[in-house]
């Protein structure tokens, strides 16, 4: 007699969870950072908010942004004045548009990875989609499944509202289904929108004025899959461990709350100071087990929060500043994405070491950390391997 165990019992991979492929979108519409603070105030007809204009400019002057991408044009704005009011009754207005606007993106990005990764749709068994955009049943998965013209049998997954470690989050998840599912293939898509965070100025939220200086529209996508099929599959980077904590008494630090206004996001000043302060455990952590504490001995993927948590993570681990160049980067040219920022970084680290020929997707090195913070406050942490070019 069979036993139900056995029947049950998984035929796991033989190998580590490798990435196949990364695609990016972003919606055409972009804004130059330099000239923002105009737009914003002229949008939002708060042109006669002077002194709060003064000091939303400077937010954006100190931000490194050059530009970002959105696609709320100035017109679509105008049609959806609500959006633009400071603390006015809008979310059916948002999430008319997001639900729609959400999985679109994510397609554009994901399509991207599939055509890199060349292998049939059909071969797809396993999704993840991550936004803080919006929320609808079915979810933003289905709608992307639908669109891709996926496996009704697909297996999904539908994180809404973490934030900006998720990118982490979703490696680790999509690291457990390859590896625990021999021949799964996992497609992973974290797309952004900034469609509930968007409002005119207040002075009852000073806080609010940062993230209107950073956030930005964009999409990621990954196909992930253990044992590559030699010839036919090419990987990219190994994903060897990942793992998440909270930063002990950061409770609050970083907040949102879902409104009729919005998503409101409350930051405390101190952000950066906690992530600098707290980033050297995780990597002890994590890079123990291989004998690695030269923290410039590896390559760098860390979500650009800010450019504040970026140089005081630079200061506190004493990094070369070639180390944070491709996260930098991102942040200049696209601002921050949330969950899809590091999936940005990563596919430029992998795009400069070939144009460079440097050797390995990671510019030379074998062993690198993606770092994924966020609301918590919470941290995710992933070693990767890159692989020869």
């Amino acid at each position: 007699m069979v036993m139900a165990k056995e029947l049950k019992r998984p035929e796991r991979a033989d190998g580590l969870a490798s990435i196949l492929a990364i695609g990016t979108a972003n919606p055409s519409n972009f804004i130059e950072q330099s000239s923002y603070a105009d737009y914003y105030f002229r949008v939002t007809n708060s042109e006669h908010m002077t002194d709060l204009k003064q000091k939303f400019n400077r937010i954006c002057e100190k931000s490194m942004i050059r530009k970002r991408h959105m696609f709320m044009t100035e017109e679509f704005l105008k049609k959806n004045p609500s959006i633009c009011a400071s603390m006015v009754p809008s979310l059916d207005a948002r999430q008319e548009m997001l639900v729609v606007e959400v999985p679109k993106l994510g397609k554009e990005a994901a399509q991207k990875a599939i055509d890199e990764w060349g292998q049939p749709l059909s071969k797809i068994t396993h999704l993840i989609f991550c936004t803080i955009s919006g929320i609808d049943m079915p979810g933003a998965d289905y709608q992307l499944a639908r669109l891709l013209g996926l496996s009704a049998s697909v297996k999904r997954i539908m994180l809404y509202q973490n934030g900006c470690f998720a990118g982490g989050t979703v490696l680790r998840l999509a690291k457990d289904m390859a590896e625990n599912n021999k021949g799964a293939r996992v497609l992973v898509v974290c797309a952004e929108i900034i469609g509930l965070t968007f409002r005119g100025p207040s002075e009852k939220h000073l806080d609010d004025l940062v993230c209107q200086a950073l956030f930005a529209d964009g999409a990621a996508s990954m196909v992930i899959g253990a044992d590559p099929v030699p010839e036919v599959e090419k990987p990219l980077f190994e994903v060897f461990s990942a793992g998440q904590t909270f930063i002990p008494e950061t409770n609050g630090a970083i907040t949102a709350r879902l409104l009729q206004a919005g998503l409101l996001v409350n930051l405390h000043r101190d952000v950066p100071k906690f992530f600098s302060e707290n980033i050297e455990k995780c990597l002890h952590d994590a890079f123990g087990p291989l004998g690695i504490s030269d923290w410039n001995s590896i390559f760098w993927i860390a979500h650009p929060g800010g450019a504040g948590i970026l140089d005081n993570v630079e200061r506190k681990l004493a990094l070369k500043p070639e180390k944070l160049r491709a996260t930098r980067h991102v942040l200049s040219e696209y601002g921050n994405i949330s969950s899809a920022c590091v999936f940005f970084i990563l596919d430029e680290t992998r795009k400069s070491s070939i144009k460079n020929g440097l050797g390995t997707t990671g510019g030379g090195l074998e062993w690198g950390a993606l770092f994924g913070f966020g609301p918590g406050l919470t941290v995710d942490t992933v070693v990767l391997r890159s692989v020869a070019i």
